[in-house]
């Protein structure tokens, strides 16, 4: 008999996302006049059409795909290099960032790449995880065997928790031991903080000194509003010869049904071989792609360049304004009853503890029965989570100031 991957075995019950729409399906299936009201700040999903710059270059690719000399049937797996080409002009080097074309690989969403990223990777690294966190980091590594069983709290041996908490500004500290692999995500999912130039500069150090590999999730970088808050690990000196930087086109440019996004890997970055060598990882990740993936449709491709034409520049700035309205919105209504809340700011998403003596999936429960919005719960992004839950900031400006409003009226 065929043996299955036991490791799938270990995950906690229904990934986070999936037990919310459950949650919620019953909600509706019970409740047609709740159904009607609802209102969804739970998954971070965008809800504005497409830019129209978008749109444009979708339909100029398509017509082009309709003609013999314009067809093109498998494209580059890395990426066509147009896009590779945009991508590291406008997101990088002329920001001074050092990043070669062929240091980007496109592919059909980062939290795709979060997870492949662990096959060019061995078995026996120390893995460290901040906490809260977002689940696929993980769940990834628990489905390649990287760890241990979960034990009563969800934590599962093996590996290395970071807490992060209102004390140290969602931030975590500098571990006493080693970690080889280290998933930083900044602006943070879900907790909307962000990491100074110091406090990343710190994480380089370490990892430098223990030549370790920061994997760093800048999917939120285009809400960053302050100027001395970092967009890309890469502003840090030594961060190319210890870190993959991973982003998308899914918040920015409203991606999350279109698909595509990138990784960052500079040629700089080694690590050891068996035998105690050092070996480049580009090549390994190249190798990846090119026998693991077909590569990102024409049409997509086309359609992502044009997020970096002057239109579409323009385009994703209105789009990031307009939730990042939400989220003011949203944030000052939550604080307004007397809750604590963090992030917002820098991040569509706000962070808000939950009043005693509600636990996430209390407060979960409540809203989504009294005031019919959907939230979601700390504790589903990690022990470290619970007393929390996360507001998303995506949505219409008309449903934004309904959800403040219920909020506003919700009795705890």
């Amino acid at each position: 008999m065929a043996q299955l991957n036991s490791h799938y075995l270990k995950l906690k019950a229904g990934y986070l996302f999936p037990e919310i729409n459950r949650r919620v399906k019953a909600f509706t299936d019970s409740n047609p006049e709740g159904a009607a009201r609802l209102i969804r700040c739970g998954i971070g999903d965008v809800t504005e059409p497409l830019p129209e710059a978008v749109r444009t270059a979708m339909h100029k690719a398509i017509d082009e795909m309709g003609t013999r000399p314009g067809f093109r049937g498998y494209g580059p797996e890395q990426g066509y290099e147009f896009l590779r080409r945009a991508i590291a002009q406008h997101d990088f080097r002329s920001r001074g960032l050092e990043v070669a074309d062929d240091e980007i690989f496109v592919s059909d969403g980062s939290k795709c790449d979060c997870g492949n990223i662990l096959d060019i990777f061995g078995h026996d690294n120390r893995i460290a995880v901040m906490d809260p966190v977002y689940p696929v980091y993980v769940d990834t590594n628990v489905m390649a065997g990287h760890t241990g069983d979960a034990d009563e709290r969800g934590l599962y041996s093996g590996l290395l928790y970071l807490p992060c908490n209102a004390e140290n500004g969602f931030v975590p500290a500098i571990p006493a031991e080693k970690a080889d692999l280290i998933y930083l995500c900044y602006p943070n999912n879900p907790t909307g903080a962000t990491a100074t130039r110091a406090q990343l500069a710190a994480w380089v150090e370490y990892a430098l000194a223990n030549e370790s590999v920061i994997l760093f999730d800048a999917a939120y970088e285009a809400y960053i509003s302050d100027p001395a808050i970092p967009h890309s690990i890469y502003e840090i000196p030594g961060a190319r010869r210890c870190a993959i930087e991973f982003r998308s086109f899914s918040k920015n440019g409203g991606f999350t049904g279109v698909r595509c996004a990138y990784t960052v890997l500079p040629k700089d970055l080694e690590c050891r071989d068996s035998t105690g060598s050092k070996k480049p990882l580009h090549p390994l990740w190249n190798r990846r792609f090119s026998t693991k993936f077909n590569g990102v449709g024409y049409t997509t491709q086309r359609a992502a360049e044009a997020l970096y034409s002057p239109e579409g520049r323009a385009q994703v700035a209105a789009l990031v304004e307009h939730y990042m309205g939400n989220a003011a919105i949203l944030r000052e209504a939550a604080t307004n009853s007397g809750l604590a809340t963090y992030g917002g700011t820098n991040a569509p998403y706000i962070w808000v503890r939950a009043p005693e003596p509600f636990t996430s999936w209390a407060v979960f429960d409540k809203m989504l029965q009294e005031v019919n919005i959907v939230t979601t719960p700390g504790s589903g992004f990690g022990p470290a989570g619970e007393g929390y839950f996360r507001i998303s900031a995506f949505n219409s400006r008309e449903n934004a100031q309904e959800a403040a409003r219920r909020l506003s009226a919700l009795k705890w």
